[in-house]
């Protein structure tokens, strides 16, 4: 099975941590998935070049081209990776704007794997109070581990000098990588004409 990920970043520095994080899951799960016999091709979606857009569709309602080809790569993916720095123990504003102009029903039914960055491990808890309920929120299935990485987690070992990190983002890719399968393909769902047609059955029903 070939399944399509994409890897949704809202870091807001050049080079960014949040990016890197999105960068070793990614490659993590594509070898967990290999594990499992599947192929995957990832496209990635940075959200600092697209903040300006952003603005501009949550006050017109309409994307524009750039963040248009960007709702696109999510809504035909059959995976997502998304990824935020903290700030105040919650996602960014950017990211959160990011969502929030998604058409309906994008990630209905969408495998998400959730992970986050931040200056230190104060902010872990944005996975669990913050990411979850969103992504719970806009129907999508999200994994059931995630991963929080502190700014001294990069590059860090443990006593037995094994990366932390690393386990962390394996562990997490592994039951990922599983929930894909189990979802398979995934199927775009137009929430506009389902409303339709089911509005077309309920007046041919009287």
């Amino acid at each position: 099975m070939l399944i399509r990920m994409t890897v949704i970043s809202g870091g807001l520095r050049m080079p960014s941590s949040t990016r890197l994080l999105g960068d070793r899951l990614e490659a993590e799960v594509q070898n967990q998935l290999a594990r499992l016999g599947h192929q995957a091709e990832s496209t990635f979606v940075e959200l600092r070049p697209l903040g300006h857009a952003i603005m501009d569709a949550m006050f017109t309602g309409s994307p524009p081209s750039p963040l248009e080809e960007a709702v696109e790569q999510v809504a035909d993916a059959d995976a997502v990776i998304a990824v935020t720095p903290a700030f105040n123990a919650s996602f960014s504003g950017l990211f959160k704007s990011f969502f929030d102009v998604l058409p309906e029903e994008t990630l209905s039914d969408m495998p998400v794997l959730i992970a986050a960055t931040g200056g230190t491990e104060r902010h872990s808890l944005v996975l669990e109070h913050a990411l979850r309920p969103m992504f719970s929120y806009l129907h999508a299935i999200v994994s059931p581990r995630g991963v929080y990485a502190a700014t001294d987690d990069f590059g860090s070992a443990g006593a037995t000098g094994e990366d932390r990190l690393a386990t962390r983002i394996t562990g997490a890719a592994s039951d990922f990588a599983r929930l894909i399968q189990a979802c398979g393909p995934h199927q775009r769902r137009d929430a506009f004409n389902e409303e339709l047609r089911s509005m077309e059955q309920l007046l041919g029903g009287q």
